[in-house]
């Protein structure tokens, strides 16, 4: 059994199962955060990074994706492994562990999603999808919950990273796929 303390809620974790120790209430908050930015490449020069199981550590701004083993993914099913440092984030105390990716949703050039599995399994999706636009493609990364079991969500641990999370790493994508470049004209959320 481990205790951990998230967000001012107390909670202990016993065979993979978080349990609140009371005080929990995030009812009333999103179960998905989802952000946007115009990025001065093709929709498929961005599918690459997407796809590559490197280019996710590449461009990664939580600091927490060390390593990635494993090929380029091309269908829903596939699965690469993560080499994870969760202290880059001093929050939990998980130390060095790996997870498993696995692709939920793939459409070349428009959108890709995946969910982890390792010594927690959320139940929460990490997504992108693309849009041609003049001069580019808008970029939307996502980050649902929704489907977590209430334990989870009960647990106070979502999000397991801040929207300032997706927004510097599509900051990092964009200069990954086209430094130098100017963002093209877009609403941005």
């Amino acid at each position: 059994m481990q205790n951990l303390e998230s967000a001012g809620c107390a909670w202990f974790q016993a065979d993979g199962a978080p349990t609140p120790l009371g005080g929990c209430d995030n009812r009333r908050m999103a179960d998905r955060l989802e952000v946007q930015r115009a990025v001065a490449a093709s929709a498929e020069e961005i599918f690459a990074v997407l796809t590559d199981p490197q280019g996710h550590v590449a461009i990664d701004s939580s600091g927490m994706l060390m390593q990635a083993s494993g090929g380029i993914v091309a269908k829903v099913g596939d699965t690469f492994v993560v080499h994870m440092d969760r202290e880059a984030l001093n929050d939990y105390p998980l130390g060095l562990y790996d997870v498993t990716v696995e692709i939920v949703r793939f459409e070349p050039d428009q959108e890709i999603a995946w969910t982890v599995h390792g010594q927690l399994d959320l139940g929460h999706v990490y997504g992108y999808r693309l849009e041609p636009i003049e001069e580019g493609t808008l970029v939307t990364s996502y980050y649902d919950w929704s489907a977590a079991e209430q334990a989870w969500k009960d647990a106070a641990i979502f999000p397991v990273i801040p929207e300032s999370a997706l927004r510097a790493t599509l900051g990092i994508l964009a200069r990954t796929v086209a430094p130098g470049k100017p963002r093209p004209a877009s609403s941005t959320r």
